[in-house]
């Protein structure tokens, strides 16, 4: 990827990614008008193809953004405001997706979901076209003179590859837990309760489309307020208001989070109060991928949480380790980044994927050592 990036430049490599993702698509739209036997081996082949087209535009969109925002803050909002519109898309996908594919996924074909790949190939035509007629600087393509040294043999090679740098072993490991946590949770929630009768293709889709609203709710508060507040005071704002959402409203948290019924019994607005959490965790999201990364932002979320799930026998201890494993994992993985010379983000990651390890093994070993007695 970043030899095409450097050889042919953000414009080539965009539109060989809209090809390639048309004729993946294309290929898992024909996956259902042939024989059955040999269906499922095409639909693979045109997702293997589809994602490499994935992988040409996740290199090449984000540094491109960056570049027609000349930069700084403006690329960043840009990058944002891309974010954004992935985002929508996320949003849209899954819920058109259940739709189409009914009441049961047992008995949903590929043909189902034709509508939705007719438009998909539609939007990367579209794209296309778009890329084609715009016109992309290109800053970082390589000159004619290196291109001529380079086909002439003279220049120098680096004597250092990528995987001597460990900076970028331990950046592709971070990347590694971070889409497994981003993209990893809203798929499996969505193969786990499309399989239940109770809920479904359409009410799945539907709530994993909500997830992605949600990022794309944070990717534009982001990206209009950055350029304007410094990250202190908007760290600052939104760390005040979380906390006095969540010990104003920790009574109605605890109770919605066992039985949304009892809790309407009780007297507690819940949709009232699940808007409100939905715009708070939007609002702390927005701010931290802003100020500190989305890779920590979605790790944190999610990790500490998960080491508390284990450790914690009620609602408020997992409150409390939680909270407390957040800020420990976060305290080490600074330190260690300064007197190793790491970058903090990724470090900070991997301290806390590593503890969850640790509990998980712990209890393992724990469960089995009670069960030999």
């Amino acid at each position: 990827m970043g030899l095409i990036l450097k050889r042919r430049g953000y414009k080539f490599t965009s539109l060989l990614a809209t090809i390639v993702g048309f004729v993946g698509v294309g290929i898992q739209f024909a996956s259902g008008y042939v024989d059955p036997s040999i269906a499922f081996g095409i639909y693979v082949l045109g997702a293997f193809v589809a994602g490499i087209s994935m992988c040409l535009l996740n290199t090449t969109v984000n540094p491109m953004l960056n570049t027609l925002g000349g930069g700084g803050n403006r690329g960043n909002q840009l990058i944002q405001f891309g974010g954004s519109c992935n985002s929508i898309g996320g949003t849209i996908a899954p819920i058109l997706l259940g739709y189409l594919i009914g009441g049961s996924v047992q008995t949903a074909k590929v043909n189902d979901a034709a509508p939705a790949m007719i438009i998909a190939m539609a939007i990367f035509a579209l794209a296309f076209l778009i890329i084609l007629l715009a016109r992309i600087p290109e800053p970082h393509m390589e000159t004619a003179d290196e291109r001529a040294a380079r086909l002439s043999g003279n220049t120098k090679k680096d004597p250092h590859g990528p995987m001597s740098f460990r900076h970028f072993v331990l950046g592709a490991i971070a990347i590694f837990f971070y889409v497994g946590i981003e993209v990893g949770i809203p798929n499996t929630a969505n193969l786990y309760m499309s399989n239940l009768e109770w809920v479904g293709p359409v009410v799945a889709g539907t709530l994993v489309g909500f997830y992605w609203f949600l990022m794309m709710c944070g990717r534009l508060v982001g990206g209009a307020v950055g350029g304007r507040v410094s990250s202190k005071a908007m760290l600052t704002t939104v760390s005040l208001l979380a906390t006095a959402f969540c010990v104003l409203a920790r009574r109605e948290l605890f109770l919605m989070s066992f039985d949304e019924r009892h809790a309407r019994a009780v007297g507690v607005p819940v949709s009232v109060a699940n808007v409100a959490f939905v715009m708070m965790v939007a609002l702390v999201v927005a701010v931290a991928a802003r100020t500190v990364g989305s890779l920590i932002v979605s790790s944190m979320m999610v990790v500490p949480v998960a080491c508390a799930l284990q450790l914690a026998r009620s609602w408020r201890q997992v409150c409390i380790f939680a909270s407390s494993i957040g800020v420990l994992t976060t305290v080490a993985g600074l330190v260690a980044s300064y007197y190793l010379g790491l970058k903090p983000g990724g470090t900070i990651v991997l301290m806390a994927v590593a503890l969850l390890v640790v509990v998980l093994v712990a209890k393992r070993v724990t469960a089995f050592a009670r069960h030999t007695r």
